[in-house]
């Protein structure tokens, strides 16, 4: 009886703690793409530590090549999707090689006016936050790859239209 009892205690305590580990730091990854003169995505990703995600996309996101009638055309719609885990595991290393509480909460210069904007928002389970404006997308190279890693998001998960 002892033995099933001890047995019972450490399945419990390792269950606790896997539970743990598999929890993220991240209660909620955003990022805003912006405007330019030109054809830049323009597009909010929203992502869940459930690894549910939602897209929300403007203009230029899935044509091929640029024509300014793209801004008369309505807005892309609302997608949603759930974020494959090998992804969702690369996207929070990403964004833990960032350290992204110690970066800047502006990068860019304004001096070039046809440049897009982007927004890093990410929310903690601690509760604390940081929000990253990056006028040029030129912040750091880890903020470069990180911005990337969101484009290449619309195009490799499987997005269901809701809107």
């Amino acid at each position: 009886m002892k033995y099933l009892l001890s047995l019972l205690s450490v399945i419990f305590l390792f269950s606790c703690s896997s539970q743990k580990m598999s929890s993220s730091k991240y209660s909620t990854i955003e990022y805003e793409a912006g405007a330019c003169f030109g054809s830049c995505p323009i597009f909010k990703m929203t992502i869940n530590p459930d690894r549910t995600a939602v897209l929300e996309a403007e203009h230029f996101n899935f044509s091929k090549g640029f024509s300014k009638g793209e801004f008369d055309k309505p807005r892309e719609g609302t997608f949603k999707t759930t974020i494959k885990e090998d992804d969702y595991k690369k996207l929070t290393a990403l964004l833990d090689g960032l350290n992204v509480k110690s970066l800047n909460e502006k990068y860019g210069s304004r001096n070039i006016t046809d440049l897009p904007t982007s927004y890093l928002r990410i929310k903690f389970s601690d509760g604390s936050s940081k929000d990253i404006e990056d006028y040029g997308k030129r912040g750091t190279e880890k903020l470069i790859a990180t911005y990337q890693f969101f484009e290449d998001l619309k195009h490799n998960q499987k997005w269901e239209k809701v809107q």
